[in-house]
């Protein structure tokens, strides 16, 4: 069936993933700055993972609700998807703007909570789109294209602080005061939020229902909150079995991640850097740093994805070998970290770790979406996503804390050898996915 959908050029697929600019320059500033802000108010290293709980905690509800939503919407003006797109945009653009200007951890957490849940009422309808208007020789191009504008996102976004500084805008503020720099960098990300996913509206139509009158059908048959959160159950004791295959490398993928979101300044900022006072100007100027290596990785992954985007549009490729090899690769980037002497280096770490970053934006849904109805795309894109919060809910728990003192050591820079063991063991456990109706284009 999905073969019948026209291949779409590739101004179309960029008018229709623009949106992920914004998302990622959401993400992007989260995960880049939000622990320095809740170091800024006062959090404790080992407290700030159990800052984040509140995101992926939402997120295991919501995302498979809007999936779900989204699936049995269709308005004739509005589409399937957009009106989610524009909800989430709101949302999330007011509390990334309001984020850093925070005066206490729990409005920072609580800002964080809101941020996450509406970027993600907006991204996996962004998912489910490149599924619902591509054939399946086009999906691996759909969704590297993708990940091209998030690393265009994570690139700009984590350098914004320090581009408002060389800008001269201050870097320093009084103790328990998010700088200005900060303030300015998630000002702009939240118009470039905004922005970017309205063009995606603006620019992008939706195909309807392939038949109305039977999507009408089913429509009213399963009306009631009760209805739907069966369905949504059912679904989950009923995935795929590459679904579930590929839940195993999400979850180690997304721990990994979570642990550098949640510790990279932190540990960077100590161990390379040798900053630890949050109100010093040598503490701030290390923490713009770490976000501009942090920002190597979206830019290496937006030159990688360049290079999967020409190869896919092509030729067929090998996705499991392509995710297994970048993810390994990852792994290596973020043990590396402790090795290093010299800040310079983090470029190639962040660079290996960007390899990885581009395969997980692209390979698991170009996998996944070759293996479900298409019906269903939206709620099966929500229910992976739990593949993604719940590994981030256990590190969130302590789960982080626990795994790097006892394998590795009491010194926050471990948290970078456990990053890069989770992500080795990610790419070994592509391994299990054996189906090659899914693994290759």
């Amino acid at each position: 069936m999905t073969e019948q959908k026209k291949k779409l050029s590739f101004w179309q697929i960029w008018n229709m993933s623009f949106g992920f600019l914004g998302i990622q320059f959401g993400f992007a500033l989260q995960g880049g700055f939000m622990s320095r802000i809740f170091q800024t108010l006062g959090a404790d290293k080992d407290a700030i993972p159990f800052l984040w709980i509140a995101a992926p905690l939402t997120g295991l509800l919501v995302q498979p609700i809007v999936g779900y939503l989204s699936d049995r919407t269709w308005h004739p003006r509005f589409g399937r998807r957009k009106p989610f797109f524009f909800f989430g945009a709101v949302f999330s653009t007011i509390a990334l703007f309001f984020a850093p200007y925070s005066s206490a951890l729990w409005m920072a957490a609580g800002a964080l909570w809101i941020l996450d849940a509406s970027i993600n009422v907006s991204m996996e309808p962004f998912r489910a789109l490149v599924a619902d208007k591509l054939p399946d020789s086009q999906r691996s191009y759909g969704f590297v294209v993708q990940t091209l504008i998030i690393g265009i996102g994570t690139w700009v976004a984590s350098n914004l602080p320090w581009m408002m500084t060389q800008l001269g805008v201050p870097n320093t503020a009084p103790d328990g005061v998010v700088p200005d720099s900060v303030k300015y960098a998630f000002g702009i990300g939240a118009f470039v939020l905004f922005s970017s996913i309205l063009y995606t509206i603006l620019t992008t139509e939706e195909y309807p229902p392939e038949d109305m009158e039977e999507f009408e059908r089913e429509k009213a048959a399963k009306k009631g909150a009760f209805s739907g959160m069966k369905e949504i159950f059912d679904n989950i004791t009923t995935m795929p079995k590459v679904m579930q295959q590929l839940g195993l490398v999400q979850f180690f993928s997304w721990f990994a991640f979570f642990t550098m979101w949640s510790f990279a300044t932190p540990a960077i900022t100590e161990h390379i850097f040798g900053a630890t006072d949050t109100s010093s100007a040598a503490y701030n100027d290390a923490a713009d740093s770490v976000g501009s290596y942090l920002g190597t990785y979206g830019l290496v992954s937006m030159f990688f994805a360049l290079g999967l985007s020409f190869v896919a549009s092509r030729m067929k490729i090998n996705r499991k070998l392509v995710h297994m090899t970048s993810l390994i690769l990852g792994g290596f980037g973020f043990i590396l970290i402790y090795f290093i002497k010299e800040a310079w280096m983090l470029h190639i770490c962040f660079s290996l770790v960007g390899i990885a970053w581009a395969s997980i934006l692209s390979m698991p849904y170009a996998m996944l979406s070759s293996s479900v109805d298409p019906k269903r795309m939206g709620v099966f894109m929500g229910i992976f996503n739990m593949f993604i919060v719940i590994p981030q809910i256990i590190a969130a728990l302590g789960g982080v804390n626990f795994l790097y003192k006892f394998l590795f050591g009491e010194e926050v820079i471990n948290t970078m050898l456990l990053a890069g063991t989770l992500l080795i063991l990610a790419g070994l456990s592509n391994l299990f996915i054996r189906d090659r109706s899914v693994t290759h284009d």
